[in-house]
């Protein structure tokens, strides 16, 4: 009975987008995504050039007397799986349902679209687990309002905890821009984690370029195949994220101020650098396969030539060894005294003009 091979299966949401059941009505909330039952964590981070303030809150309505404070307010919520704490949010901040809807559909893709009293955008954040290499992809939806910003993350940010260290410490000028500004320090964070991340694949492809070139086996194709898909993640996120920045640089929404604008058109190029660092890994990727297959088709090769080399030899000693081995009762050689040495002579000679030859024609 054969053992059926164990593959790992690939994780398909990072590459394909999935929406509501059929037949949903438009706008209707419901969670896609990987299945979560924490309780969702509401925190808010109040700051201006003298002052600032850290808190967590038990519900949504403890959020209606923050939106009377002066100063810039950064909701975070944690956990977009309770579609009925995301209608609480919608109704409170007047949050249109197709944009809730997008909020608690992980696998969209990064999108910005500007309403009348806020701009919605959507970013993946990818970063490699340490340990397994394996690419972790989280969606980051963001809402910019007047003087406010919510940011909904599927599990707890840390990513952004420097962010919030330079907030409370003073550090930067975070504290004396206005809201947008905190819109685009937390999109540098999210394309500064590509960065870091293409630097860890560039280290992986040197790896298996060594492994290449000294030892190639299954686990160079299984290593190939894992970078062709990280670069494949890091494509699918940091394409449509260049389209969200190029269209915040150039917004005539009244939440952009020209200041800022300027800041979006940084990060603008960091993307096109990204991109460009990205088609470079993906071509080297493909070329890395093609070396693969080659060192395979020559090792190949040389075994072949090898046992074809040894075939060739024996065949001539098998002719004459099948000629003697046949029960004829009258073979002239038997009777020779010296027949037997004549015959391993004849043997040896014909074994040594043949390495000869095969050496002189380069083939050993």
């Amino acid at each position: 009975m054969k053992r059926k091979r164990k593959l790992k299966k690939i994780d398909l949401q990072k590459f394909v987008s999935k929406t509501a059941k059929r037949g949903s009505i438009p706008g209707t909330i419901e969670y896609i995504g990987q299945p979560r039952d924490e309780k969702v964590k509401i925190e808010v981070l109040e700051f201006d050039e003298s002052i600032t303030n850290e808190s967590v809150v038990n519900s949504v309505n403890e959020l209606k007397p923050y939106m009377e404070h002066p100063g810039i307010k950064w909701f975070q919520v944690t956990g977009v799986h309770n579609s009925d704490i995301l209608n609480e949010i919608g109704n409170l901040f007047k949050i249109i349902s197709l944009d809730l809807e997008d909020i608690a559909n992980t696998t969209q893709r990064p999108r910005i679209e500007e309403r009348e009293d806020y701009i919605f955008m959507v970013f993946k954040v990818i970063q490699l687990e340490p340990e397994t290499r394996e690419v972790n992809i989280e969606q980051v939806s963001m809402i910019l309002g007047s003087d406010y910003v919510i940011t909904f993350h599927e599990t707890t940010p840390k990513v952004f905890e420097t962010l919030q260290t330079r907030i409370l410490t003073g550090l930067g000028r975070v504290r004396k821009m206005k809201s947008d500004y905190l819109v685009f320090a937390i999109t540098d964070i999210i394309i500064d984690q590509y960065f870091t991340l293409i630097e860890s694949i560039g280290e992986m492809i040197e790896e298996t370029e060594e492994e290449l070139i000294a030892a190639p086996g299954q686990s160079s194709q299984e290593a190939i195949y894992k970078l062709k898909r990280r670069l494949g993640y890091v494509k699918k996120s940091i394409w449509p994220a260049r389209e969200v920045l190029n269209q915040l640089q150039h917004s005539d929404h009244e939440l952009i101020n020209e200041d800022t604008k300027i800041y979006f058109r940084n990060i603008y190029d960091h993307t096109i650098q990204i991109i460009e660092t990205l088609e470079s890994l993906r071509d080297l990727t493909s070329g890395m396969m093609d070396l693969y297959l080659s060192t395979v088709s020559y090792k190949m090769n040389e075994i072949m030539k090898v046992l074809t080399i040894f075939s060739t030899i024996f065949i001539p000693l098998t002719f004459f060894a099948g000629v003697y081995g046949m029960n004829f009762k009258y073979l002239p050689e038997l009777e020779w005294r010296s027949g037997y040495f004549i015959f391993w002579g004849i043997m040896i000679t014909i074994t040594i003009i043949m390495l000869f030859y095969f050496r002189r024609k380069k083939w050993l």
